[in-house]
């Protein structure tokens, strides 16, 4: 096994084992009301029904277990939770390389114009503010209302999500020079496409690439948050919705690990990107 998830195992165990007792605490006490109305349980006290109540509080290690094969398993199942984790991953991937195009034009104007940065930047600040769950029933509406469905609504809600923080972070990129050196470069007149390509650009590196790191979590949390939103017949958000409403804890919890499972997979994804195209960088 590689090292480095050694750290991370451990913190998924210690979290398991903290978490142990307060499963058993609530879905005990769950399975109390239910005996105290009579309720007919296959257990014979509310501390052994804990692990076996059908819609429980939070799921006993062996019912995830017992689940897993057949959420997950075959893959191409139009039930399975990789087969919608695939589109949930598409909408997302798609609407950070869109807000990539929108939040670097952002940037390099908020670089460029103090006067840009002083009129844009605030409602940049207040257009992040409004929830997700708002804007996408909305934009849904709007563009369903012109016969756009599908992939699409997705892409956008992910997209607007995901453009603020590339759009800040690599302003902050851009402008992370010193002087000195900016100074040195208009020293050898240098232009103002020059001093982008030559100075502010490779010094906005770092930054582009944590704050893709940020986008692509943020994207992800619009693409699901739009499939339970919008009219789709793909996503995790979907199947969320789906046991949502027909009160299936257990199956909540396997699609909230595969939600949790592709966004370190999205995010390792930039990880590699960034290794690619900064070679000469160690990255931690």
């Amino acid at each position: 096994m590689n090292k480095s998830f050694i750290p991370m195992l451990t913190v998924a165990l210690v979290v398991v084992v903290l978490s142990f007792p307060l499963m058993v605490f609530l879905n005990a006490q769950s399975a109390q009301r239910l005996l105290d109305r009579g309720a007919e349980l296959p257990c014979g006290s509310a501390l052994s029904c804990a692990f076996n109540l059908r819609s429980p509080v939070i799921p006993a290690p062996n019912q995830l277990l017992e689940d897993f094969p057949k959420a997950f398993f075959p893959l191409t199942d139009p039930n399975s939770i990789p087969f919608h984790g695939f589109f949930t991953a598409l909408a997302t991937v798609l609407g950070l390389l869109l807000a990539g195009v929108v939040g670097l034009g952002l940037a390099v104007l908020l670089t460029v114009s103090r006067a840009f940065e002083r009129a844009v930047l605030p409602w940049l600040v207040a257009s992040q503010t409004v929830p997700v769950i708002a804007i996408a029933p909305m934009l849904a509406v709007v563009l369903g209302s012109n016969g756009v469905q599908g992939l699409l609504p997705k892409v956008l809600i992910s997209a607007y999500i995901a453009f603020f923080p590339i759009a800040v972070g690599v302003a902050k990129g851009l402008k992370s020079p010193d002087l000195l050196q900016v100074d040195l470069m208009r020293t050898y007149n240098a232009s103002s496409v020059q001093m982008f390509a030559k100075l502010r650009f490779p010094a906005s590196v770092p930054f582009l690439f944590t704050a893709f790191k940020i986008a692509m979590t943020a994207a992800l949390i619009g693409a699901i948050v739009s499939e339970s939103s919008t009219i789709t017949d793909a996503g995790l958000g979907r199947l969320l919705s789906e046991n949502s409403r027909a009160s299936d804890s257990r199956s909540l919890w396997l699609v909230m690990f595969g939600s949790a499972a592709l966004g370190i997979a999205l995010v390792a994804l930039v990880g590699v990107v960034e290794r690619l195209v900064t070679p000469w960088r160690r990255v931690r």
